[in-house]
């Protein structure tokens, strides 16, 4: 039959329209399939962070994270007593420029990306189909889905990828074992709008309290969430109901008086992660491939990042610039990141869901005194390690520069007379970007690379510099971060992939053509990929 999509997705949520979006801006034709006939209309996810801004902004999201989200600011942790055990304050300018979180409404982020989407001549969205089928015949694949009529259908593409949750079919099809931590607890969330403006400070407070651990935090502009544990004596049916729910929030000053309640759901978070990822022509993203407590904010940001890792990689390949082998590193990476991520949020969630009035107390004394140290006032560890294996120069730190696997950061940037956002000015893709003009040290191999590639050359220069007109590879350092930022690192330039991580960095004049020399070998020759 003939192959009537360049890439199939299965599954409509926000890693699904994310991934969907990078490729139908890249000119592939994208299908998307999703069970159910309309967008789920309640929130699951209530934040994402800078780096997933920054994506977002990519798809042509900026305005709405500028008017619909709002910076999540302040964010304490207490005990029984009301004592400060973490204080953390979020930048409202993070290191990719936007918030370090955002706190949003889930149906109006899918509502934006789906308008976005609507919008891509490429994109087309097919509602009310549930895939029952998956064949990977080799050079393309087939997907059986079922209607609400009980009518099949086949669709056929180059690629599929399956972002369709936490049960996700693609997974099964692919390899279904998963690796589970086992720590699972559930919680009665409770999204409600208050009927009159509140200020919260914190804007979002995790209370540690043996009795009951619970959470207040924003939802997003006009939205807030609570959330209670469940306790080991508590039937879930009992928990989940409309009375139960205006009890507990009786305690934080709510009622039906001055409330509305959105929706209240007994929610059971996992820590588990997919041992394979891809098989043949057939890939997994988001929840399909991992799934985590909620505590370290990282669920849905990790699946935006499994889409922009993946876009890119998936874009080399169907261009005929990328073996397959390509694919394999996208593996490698994302794994890497959500291992971290779910261990991450394991160790915060033992300590937040400790119920032994004991452990809880011994839990408070060692965190007031680490405060009292001056720990746990500022940033918490980071959710996301740099790379250190995957599509990087090869030798990773050591031949591709301390800043190699590093997320680059994002700033205002001067082009003549136009200010803006780097992404904005300069565009998305590969760059080099350099605190001086490379092309001397540029080969003509190295030339046609550059082109192949499509890579955008972007000197940097003070942002003192005289603005004359506007050059293209030139552009002024604004708000005084990369010129710092090179030189800290012992730069003279970055090589920053696609999706904003740095693939290697130049020191020395020969270091350009090398760099360049690795990574066409790394896209043409396949090569073991270090487990992660």
């Amino acid at each position: 039959m003939d192959v009537e999509t360049d890439v199939l997705i299965v599954g409509d949520g926000p890693v699904g329209q994310t991934l969907a979006i990078l490729m139908a801006q890249r000119g592939w034709q994208v299908t998307v399939v999703d069970r159910w006939p309309e967008p789920y209309t309640l929130s699951r996810a209530v934040a994402f962070d800078s780096e997933a801004a920054r994506t977002l902004a990519t798809l042509g999201l900026s305005e709405y994270i500028a008017t619909e989200t709002e910076p999540s600011g302040r964010y304490v942790w207490q005990n029984a007593d009301g004592q400060i055990l973490l204080d953390i304050q979020g930048s409202p300018t993070g290191w990719c420029h936007w918030p370090d979180s955002s706190s949003m409404f889930q149906p109006g982020l899918e509502s934006a990306l789906s308008a976005r989407g609507a919008r891509l001549p490429t994109l087309r969205v097919l509602r009310g189909l549930e895939a029952v089928e998956a064949t990977d015949h080799g050079g393309h694949v087939e997907l059986t889905c079922v209607d609400r009529a009980g009518e099949r259908r086949v669709l056929s593409a180059r690629w599929l990828v399956g972002c369709d949750g936490a049960n996700s079919f693609v997974r099964e099809c692919i390899g279904p074992a998963m690796r589970d931590l086992g720590f699972s607890h559930d919680w009665l969330i409770c999204d409600v709008v208050l009927h009159q403006p509140r200020a919260f400070d914190p804007n979002n407070l995790q209370i540690c309290d043996p009795a009951r651990p619970r959470t207040a935090a924003s939802a997003g502009p006009g939205h807030r969430r609570w959330e209670f544990m469940r306790l080991e004596d508590e039937p879930i049916e009992e928990l989940d109901t409309e009375e139960s729910a205006w009890r507990l929030l009786k305690t934080f000053d709510l009622s039906p008086d001055n409330a509305t309640l959105l929706r209240h759901a007994v929610y059971t978070f996992q820590a588990r992660w997919a041992e394979q990822w891809r098989a043949g022509r057939m890939l997994i993203a988001g929840d399909a491939a991992h799934v985590m407590p909620p505590f370290a904010g990282q669920g849905m940001c990790s699946g935006i990042r499994d889409a922009a890792n993946l876009s890119w990689k998936l874009d080399l390949v169907l261009r005929g610039k990328a073996g397959d082998h390509v694919l394999d590193t996208y593996v490698a990476e994302r794994a890497q990141h959500v291992r971290h991520g779910v261990r991450m949020s394991v160790d915060l969630g033992k300590v937040i869901c400790q119920l032994d009035p004991v452990g809880a107390a011994d839990r408070d004394v060692a965190m007031m005194a680490a405060r009292e140290r001056g720990v746990g006032k500022g940033a918490p560890q980071a959710p996301v390690h740099p790379l250190r294996t995957g599509l990087l120069q090869r030798g990773g730190g050591a031949a591709g520069g301390r800043l190699a696997g590093r997320l680059s950061p994002q700033g205002r940037v001067r082009r003549g007379t136009e200010t803006g956002l780097f992404d904005d000015i300069v565009g998305t893709g590969f760059v080099l970007l350099c605190a001086e003009d490379p092309r001397r040290h540029l080969d003509a191999r190295t030339e046609e690379t550059l082109k192949e590639l499509d890579v955008r050359l972007v000197t940097v220069v003070p942002d003192d510099a005289p603005s004359g007109a506007a050059v293209p590879d030139v552009v002024a350092d604004t708000d005084r971060l990369y010129l710092p930022y090179l030189a800290e690192a012992g730069a003279r330039a970055v090589l920053v992939r696609p999706d904003h991580y740095v693939y290697g960095q130049v020191v020395a004049d020969e270091d350009y053509v090398a760099l360049f020399d690795d990574l066409r070998q790394r896209l043409s020759a396949p090569a073991p990929v270090p487990a992660a």
